[in-house]
């Protein structure tokens, strides 16, 4: 019975990994009637997977309010109709320009903190079907067909914009 303290070895790594996959708490399988998760923690933060008719923006915020994240970096991909402004310095507004059916080759962005909410900064370029570029800073994305992925990368720091008395515009402080 040479092999017997080997079995008994194997018995009890089995036993060990059935009961370590049984005490772990699975995570919730969407139901017909419940939505899809559309984020999950990462090593470094979260990866949110946006579906069509989503706000970005919006998906955004409840998760840094959510997750009580300090602030963060965060790209992504896909595809969208996003709303894209350019910073006018004289009346300090942004002059928008909505587009529709846009495939993201690039998004890019931080999330901090203004008067106790969120305040994101996200800029992005975009292609239309005839491979055409437009982009800047994106005041709105709805998720189009297909789906948004964005990797948020959590900071320690929490960080808060301001707005700079030189140009009106808002500002992220790094003190």
């Amino acid at each position: 019975m040479p092999h017997l303290p080997l079995l008994a070895a194997v018995a009890g790594l089995l036993s060990f990994a059935a009961h370590a996959q049984t005490a772990r708490p699975m995570p919730a399988q969407p139901t017909a009637q419940s939505a899809p998760t559309k984020y999950t923690r990462t090593p470094t933060g979260f990866l949110m997977v946006l579906r069509q008719g989503d706000n970005v923006l919006q998906e955004l915020e409840q998760l840094a309010v959510r997750e009580n994240i300090p602030s963060a970096s965060l790209t992504g991909l896909g595809f969208g109709h996003p709303t894209f402004g350019f910073w006018n310095a004289q009346t300090k507004t942004y002059a928008p320009k909505a587009f529709r059916d846009l495939e993201l080759a690039s998004l890019t962005g931080s999330i901090a903190w203004k008067d106790g909410k969120p305040a994101l900064h996200l800029h992005g370029v975009g292609a239309d079907k005839e491979f055409k570029p437009v982009g800047g800073h994106l005041l709105a994305l709805e998720v189009g067909t297909g789906s948004v992925e964005l990797t948020i990368v959590v900071h320690d720091q929490k960080l808060s914009r301001a707005e700079d008395p030189r140009n009106g515009a808002t500002v992220l402080g790094v003190e």
